[in-house]
């Protein structure tokens, strides 16, 4: 495979949780030949070396820093935990075991800091990979290319525009009112990395719904080996997320459908008990096969997100992660997902489901186990299941990129948006009352309360899977976590506080690396706004948790 030295992704130096940048010997900002070769044997039936190393990187623990002890680096997992941690509904202490800090108190927006650079390398890294298998195609006329260039090609492209998807909601604001404004950089075979400046928002969105649509055409007969692959249903997925941020609402909902043939929701009874970490689920569109010995102990998702594992951070050092009593107070008791979160009395009803330690039910939240487990806190999470077991030390649970439920939504919003509300109605009823709550009835009044009640769904049906600022950004709401009382939230003080939806600081910043090797992206590109405190925006509400 041919490697791409790219200036933009280099070391930053800077402090961040308990680890110092500048004490590390930072590697993986590219991927190695034998990395790639690694890879490709871990994974004998994939013949294509150049696709099988896009893939792997995808959820590859310490993708960033190739040291093992950067916890919170651990490919695009982390990087869902970095956005979902930024927003209003996933809380966890303010503790210096708390690899996620940075996101919860927004220093992330330093530009020395390795969250800040990770959020940005983390895609540049995947589409350098993606660049590498398109430029082995140069030349080559897809309309009489073989079915298996095409297959390779539409693969490199659906990825490639995956990672810009994952880049251009977070460093502008939404399409609608942006569209000329600044955004990331292009990146492409011929560029120059030293004088690269940021293209419109415009020009990424263009590059994105051109991959895809290319990609729709290349695929139409691809059979993917497993669903770590990109196939037709994920390209046209990607794009119902591209129109969605767009505002073309009509051609959102249509690629929605389209991605949902074949695939049907988790039922109520599945999620009456701790999933999503098995990629052979029916739902479950896309995902990363995450095998034992891709799982880095404490550099892994379980470590931070599932309440059950026997080695990660949140059961032996109470790093629970908690849904936001504001919006759990709004999850009806006829809902099967009010049982994803204990609660006050650290109950659930999934925890009768499970055995750890030879304890069922409540005796699971307040058990504890020395060197391995402290008792659950309120609103801890049991949404997420250990794939290897309950307690298992094995953290190798697959993660959830895109699934039936949110394409669902999807479909939902554009209708309702693009003036079918009626129909839209019908679909979010359907779909909630047959997979989650029999006893629901949307009351939205108008298009836009139609879209608040989407987007309330969207929080609580996807919480944890990374959704929440890009859903912050397209929909211009502002990030709200209390109301002004200590007794309205359970955020602790140096995390409460409410940001504008215009507010600068919510736009992600350039790492430090590429503002001094980039000359067309200057450091001044990272000094709009100011960070916020505690008790900033008390008076500024959402729409749904008002």
């Amino acid at each position: 495979m041919k490697i791409y030295k790219i200036s933009l992704l280099a070391a930053v130096l800077a402090t961040v949780s308990c680890s110092k940048m500048d004490e590390m010997d930072p590697e993986g900002f590219a991927i190695t030949s034998e990395q790639v070769t690694e890879a490709v044997s871990s994974i004998p039936d994939r013949s294509d070396a150049d696709l099988a190393g896009v893939y792997s990187f995808t959820a590859r623990a310490m993708s960033t820093y190739n040291n093992g002890t950067i916890h919170n680096d651990f490919g695009y997992p982390a990087v869902c935990m970095f956005q979902d941690c930024n927003g209003p509904d996933m809380v966890c202490d303010n503790s210096n075991y708390n690899w996620f800090t940075s996101s919860y108190d927004y220093t992330d927006r330093n530009d020395n800091y390795i969250v800040c650079y990770i959020r940005y390398s983390f895609f540049y890294n995947q589409i350098a990979l993606c660049n590498a298998v398109l430029e082995g195609f140069e030349g080559v006329d897809m309309d009489t290319a073989s079915t298996e260039q095409r297959h390779s090609v539409g693969q490199a492209l659906a990825v490639r525009a995956f990672d810009y998807l994952g880049l251009a909601p977070y460093y502008a604001f939404r399409y609608q009112d942006s569209r000329d404004a600044e955004c990331v950089p292009i990146l492409d075979i011929n560029t120059n990395y030293m004088e690269n400046p940021r293209a419109t928002v415009e020009a990424i969105y263009d590059i994105i719904i051109g991959d895809l649509t290319k990609a729709i055409d290349y695929l139409a007969d691809y059979s993917r080996p497993d669903k770590t692959r990109m196939d037709r249903n994920v390209a046209y997925g990607l794009r119902a997320r591209a129109y969605l941020n767009m505002g073309m609402f009509k051609e959102a909902a249509e690629d929605a459908q389209r991605a949902l043939e074949g695939y049907t929701p988790y039922t109520i009874d599945e999620v009456s008990t701790p999933a999503f970490c098995d990629i052979n689920d029916h739902s479950w569109i896309w995902g990363s096969l995450i095998e034992s010995d891709d799982a880095a102990g404490f550099a892994s998702w379980p470590s931070h997100l599932c309440s059950f594992t026997g080695s990660g951070y949140t059961a032996i050092s109470g790093m629970y992660k908690r849904i936001s009593s504001m919006l759990y107070d709004l999850i009806p008791s006829t809902d099967v997902r009010k049982g994803w979160w204990v609660n006050e009395s650290l109950d659930s009803p999934l925890l009768s489901t499970i055995e750890w330690n030879g304890r069922t039910g409540r005796a699971i939240s307040t058990m504890t186990i020395p060197n391995v487990k402290v008792a659950f806190k309120e609103y801890t999470t049991v949404k997420f299941g250990q794939k290897q077991g309950i307690g298992s030390t094995d953290n190798a649970s697959d993660w959830c990129i895109m699934r039936a439920e949110e394409m669902i939504l999807i479909r939902a919003e554009g209708l309702a948006m693009s003036g079918q509300e009626s129909t839209a109605k019908q679909v979010l009823e359907d779909f909630i009352r047959t997979y989650r709550d029999p006893s629901y009835t949307c009351e939205a009044a108008s298009a836009e309360d139609l879209q608040d009640e989407i987007w309330k769904q969207r929080r609580i049906e996807l919480w944890g899977e990374g959704f929440s600022m890009s859903d912050i950004m397209r929909l211009a709401k502002p990030v709200v976590r209390t109301h002004g009382s200590s007794t309205m939230t359970n955020w602790p003080a140096a995390f409460a506080f409410n940001i504008a939806p215009d507010d600068p600081y919510l736009l992600l910043r350039f790492p430090q690396r590429e503002t001094n090797s980039n000359k067309a992206i200057p450091a001044s590109s990272n000094k709009a706004g100011t960070p916020p405190v505690s008790g900033d925006g008390s008076d500024l509400r959402d729409g749904v948790t008002d």
